[in-house]
């Protein structure tokens, strides 16, 4: 009787291990990194780091890149953490438009002006 006990006991213990294993496993899977490609407005280097260093202000940014030329902001970010409109919106703040999230007026007016862009 002792040995029956004791196995139901130890298959007991080795299915909720199991469990657990897989339920960490899930956490880990989880964990997503995505890439964005977001449009903004801007006209030379200073906006550049400008963008960027506004980009990198949010947690979960795991890089940022703008093109002066094509006016793109390449993004990858964990979207456990963030999400793209996040992004646009600290963007935003920094003076600069995107597609979604416009700068206010006040933060455009305090952008140097050769970064002054063309507002629509």
């Amino acid at each position: 009787m002792k040995n029956i006990i004791t196995i139901v006991l130890l298959v007991f213990a080795t299915t909720i291990a199991t469990a657990q294993v897989s339920e960490n496993t899930a956490v880990i899977r989880k964990l997503k990194n995505a890439k964005y490609e977001i449009a903004v407005n801007g006209n030379c280097g200073l906006c550049k780091k400008r963008i960027e260093k506004a980009a990198f202000t949010v947690s979960g940014v795991k890089s940022a890149g703008w093109d002066v030329d094509s006016h793109m902001l390449s993004l990858l970010i964990n979207e456990d953490k963030t999400s793209a409109t996040e992004v646009e919106v600290a963007v935003a703040k920094a003076g600069h438009d995107t597609k979604n999230v416009k700068a206010t007026a006040d933060a455009y007016s305090n952008l140097h002006n050769c970064c002054q862009y063309k507002r629509l």
